[in-house]
C-alpha cells in the first residue's frame, strides 16, 4: 500500500480513513470471508457510520438507505460481481472506493472505463522490449489491475463500464463466470484466488451508449443508487464533503452557513425534479445533471472566492458566481431556463432576495 502523504491533493480511502479501518479491525469479532480485512458487518459500519465500544466514531461514507449497502456488501461475499448504477453524482465511485478499501485494504486496483479502454487494460498486455528480446514470458507480461486482484484475492474496480466498447466489456465474461483468465501465448492461465471480486460502476444516463450484453449482465448483481431522498440528507452530504475538501485544499475560509448550502441544494433539487419542493410550480430542467457532487463543487468554489477575494465568509454573491456556471451548460437553452427559475421561484421567496439579486447580476 502506498505510504500516506498529507501533502497529496486527495488521499485514497484506505489512507484517509486508516484510523477508522484499524479501529474496526481491532473490535471486529465476526466471521470474515477469505482474505477480507473486515467482516461484512464491520464493512457496513464503516460505510454507514457508528460508534465503537471504545468510543471511536466511524463517520458515515454513504447517506442513504442502509439496505442498499447491505445488498452491496453481501454481493461481494458471493461469486457475483457488483454493478453500481445511478445518475451522475450519486456516489457510485465513492461507494466503490470505500468498499474496496474496507474489504481489501486497497482501492487502487482500478480500471477507468472510456471509449478508448482497450482489451489489454482489462486483461493483460506486453512489455514489447522484453517480448522482442526474449519472446513471450511471464517477465514480459504486463498484468491489468483486474489480473493483479485475481492473483492476490482482492477487490478490483472498473469505473464507467458502459463507456467501454462492447467487445472489451465481454472480455470480463470468462473472468467473472469461470474466475479464470487464459493466457494462450504462454499456454497457461490465471486463476482467481479466494477474496477476488469486481465492482463496476455505470451511469444510467449513458444507457444506449454501450449497453451490457445479457451474458455480462447475468454475472453482476445490480444495485441502483438513487439521488438523496430528502433535502436534509443532501444538505448533510454536501456539508460533510465540503468540510473534508476545504481542509484538504487548505481553503482559508469560514465553514459555509447552513442556509447558503440549503439554498444551493434546493436549487439543484428543484431544477433536477422539474418542480419546486412544495410541488406547486412546474419547472423546466436544464441539460446538466445537477448532481450532489456538483453541489459540493459549487460550495467549494464559492468558499474559494470568499477566501481569496472576499471577507472569508460565503455570501450570496459568491454562491451566485459559482452556481450559474454549474446550471448553465448550454448557453442558449439553459440560460432561458435559469432566468425563468429566478423570476418565477427565487424572486418570490422573501429570504432569497440577496440571492436573487446576486444571481441576476451574474446572469
Amino acid at each position: 500500500m502506498t505510504t500516506p502523504d498529507s501533502t497529496v491533493l486527495r488521499q485514497h480511502a484506505e489512507q484517509a480513513y486508516a484510523h477508522e479501518l484499524s479501529a474496526l479491525a481491532a473490535h471486529d469479532d465476526r466471521p470474515r470471508p477469505p482474505r477480507w480485512n473486515l467482516s461484512p458487518h464491520a464493512v457496513l459500519t464503516y460505510l454507514m457510520g457508528g460508534t465503537l465500544k471504545d468510543g471511536t466514531e466511524i463517520t458515515p461514507k454513504y447517506v442513504g438507505e442502509r439496505r442498499l449497502m447491505e445488498i452491496a456488501v453481501a454481493t461481494l461475499a458471493t461469486d457475483r460481481a457488483l454493478l453500481l448504477i445511478g445518475v451522475p453524482g450519486t456516489a457510485k465511485s465513492w461507494v466503490s472506493e470505500h468498499l474496496a478499501a474496507a474489504i481489501s485494504g486497497t482501492s487502487t486496483l482500478l480500471v477507468q472505463g472510456t471509449a478508448g479502454t482497450s482489451e489489454e487494460s482489462v486483461r493483460y498486455g506486453w512489455n514489447y522490449a522484453r517480448l522482442l528480446a526474449e519472446g513471450p514470458s511471464e517477465a514480459a507480461l504486463v498484468e491489468s489491475p483486474i489480473v493483479r486482484a485475481m492473483r492476490t484475492g482482492k477487490i478490483a474496480r472498473l469505473e464507467e463500464l458502459t463507456r467501454v466498447q462492447s467487445d472489451v466489456q465481454d472480455t470480463l465474461i470468462t473472468i467473472l463466470s469461470e474466475k479464470t483468465l487464459p493466457i494462450p501465448e504462454l499456454n497457461t492461465e490465471v486463476q482467481a484466488v479466494q477474496g477476488f471480486n469486481l465492482i463496476a460502476t455505470a451511469n444510467n444516463r449513458d444507457k444506449g451508449v454501450n449497453d451490457l450484453s445479457s451474458a455480462l449482465k447475468r454475472r453482476f448483481n445490480t444495485v441502483i443508487l438513487p439521488v438523496p431522498d430528502t433535502l436534509d440528507d443532501e444538505v448533510s452530504i454536501v456539508t460533510s464533503r465540503v468540510a473534508q475538501l476545504a481542509t484538504n485544499l487548505h481553503i482559508p475560509a469560514q465553514p459555509p452557513a447552513l442556509e447558503e448550502v440549503r439554498r444551493i441544494v434546493t436549487v439543484f433539487r428543484e431544477l433536477r425534479a422539474g418542480a419546486t419542493e412544495d410541488g406547486r410550480t412546474k419547472l423546466k430542467s436544464p441539460s446538466g445533471s445537477l448532481s450532489t457532487a456538483e453541489a459540493i463543487s459549487v460550495v467549494n468554489h464559492g468558499l474559494s472566492l470568499a477566501a481569496h477575494f472576499g471577507n472569508g465568509h460565503l455570501t450570496a454573491h459568491d454562491v451566485a458566481a459559482s452556481l450559474v456556471g454549474a446550471v448553465i451548460k448550454d448557453p442558449v437553452q439553459d440560460a432561458v431556463i435559469w432566468r425563468e427559475y429566478l423570476e418565477t421561484v427565487a424572486k418570490k421567496r422573501d429570504d432569497w432576495k440577496d440571492f436573487y439579486k446576486a444571481c441576476r447580476t451574474v446572469s
